[in-house]
């Protein structure tokens, strides 16, 4: 009798973990408002943008469906995060602990904030594989450089757009929310822009180790296709 075995890429389960980890990150780094200079932006910033990149490298290496099976994992982490962390705020603080206040300052926003993300996520993220895909196609494969960073462009475009008036209306003024959905946006794409150096570096060397690069001719971009992988 055959046993039928899976090969797993190593290099794609550990672009797998780390995305799951950043977006994990995030959420919970969302919760506090830094200064920066005169610009006030979420913490989150110092560990979003990767997950980014890493989306543009599974596309461009793997291809969309891999992409789509990455996006829906990081979902399902997140999401089983914010409902641990739920249920830690639920449960009895023993008498003598002090921190109970500031957990739940964290844990407690979350679920707002988690739900905001999670659907920013879903939105720019399909947008960033989507467009990545596409132009690869039409450009056969050049220009990975204008690809990643129009992307991203689009991606965290709807991201910021949709998560942060869900997650932070009421919380700020109008007109602070609008300057900090902007600059979240642009410092975002720079984060993207200087990374390309060593993003490129990545992708090449990944393509050559696993002998793979993937052009989406013909392929669903419906988002709920998971069997196809």
């Amino acid at each position: 009798m055959k046993t039928k075995t899976t090969n797993v890429s190593i290099s794609y389960m550990l672009m797998g973990i780390l995305f799951c980890v950043c977006l994990i990150s995030s959420n919970l780094l969302e919760t506090k408002i830094v200064q920066i200079g005169s610009y006030s932006m979420t913490a989150g910033f110092i560990v979003f943008p990767i997950s980014y990149i890493l989306n543009d490298c599974i596309a461009e290496v793997w291809g969309f469906k891999k992409a789509r099976l990455m996006i829906w994992m990081g979902f399902a982490m997140n999401f089983f995060v914010v409902m641990l962390g739920g249920i830690a705020c639920a449960l009895p603080a023993a008498p003598f602990w002090e921190g109970e206040e500031s957990f739940r300052f964290v844990f407690g926003l979350a679920p707002r904030i988690a739900a905001a993300s999670l659907l920013a996520f879903l939105v720019g993220s399909f947008l960033n594989a989507i467009v990545m895909s596409k132009m690869k196609i039409a450009s056969e494969g050049r220009h990975f450089s204008w690809r990643a960073i129009v992307s991203t462009l689009a991606g965290e475009g709807a991201d910021s757009i949709i998560f942060f008036p869900l997650a932070f209306g009421g919380l700020m003024p109008l007109n602070e929310l609008g300057k900090l959905m902007l600059l979240q946006v642009t410092a975002k794409t720079l984060y993207e822009v200087i990374a390309l150096p060593l993003t490129i570096r990545v992708v090449k060397y990944v393509k050559r180790v696993e002998g793979t690069d993937v052009y989406d001719e013909n392929v669903s971009y419906n988002p709920l296709k998971l069997r196809e992988v």
